[in-house]
């Protein structure tokens, strides 16, 4: 049951994201061209996502626990630091470049587009690469 539901899910979302233009990386990039050729929609996609996820968020988290989970699975870090900046900056500056966000490329893998598959393959290189730093930046604890 938990696959079939994963499954809905990522159905939903792919959709949502194909049906609104967010798979093509000309309408994502027309928006950040203020001084061009300007598309105020993914604002308005953006805005859509927000609402839903405020309203989503306080109902379910009324709920002692998720349906098939043990616990739900929340942030506890409220720690603004150099590794959240410099993620958000990266995030920010290659979908800027791409016209790419990962949740939007994945959908987009259907399209056949060889500029999507390079993309989440860089995407998928650069998240082995942060694991690697992090992995080389963590002390190991001493064992005796």
């Amino acid at each position: 049951m938990r696959y079939i539901s994963l499954y809905l899910i990522g159905l939903i979302f792919g959709t949502g994201i194909s049906v609104s233009g967010m798979a093509n990386p000309a309408k994502v990039l027309n928006f950040f061209d203020v001084a061009g050729t300007w598309d105020p929609s993914l604002a308005f996609v953006m805005g859509g996502a927000v609402i839903v996820t405020f309203l989503g968020y306080r109902f379910v988290l009324k709920r002692p626990m998720p349906m098939m989970e043990e616990r739900f699975h929340l942030p506890t870090s409220r720690v603004i630091d150099t590794r959240l900046l410099g993620g958000s900056a990266v995030f920010g500056i290659g979908w800027g470049i791409a016209g790419f966000c990962p949740g939007g490329a994945l959908p987009a893998l259907g399209t056949g587009s060889l500029a999507v598959f390079i993309f989440v393959g860089a995407a998928i290189a650069g998240i082995l690469l942060a694991r690697t730093i992090t992995a080389a930046r963590t002390p190991r604890a001493l064992t005796a």
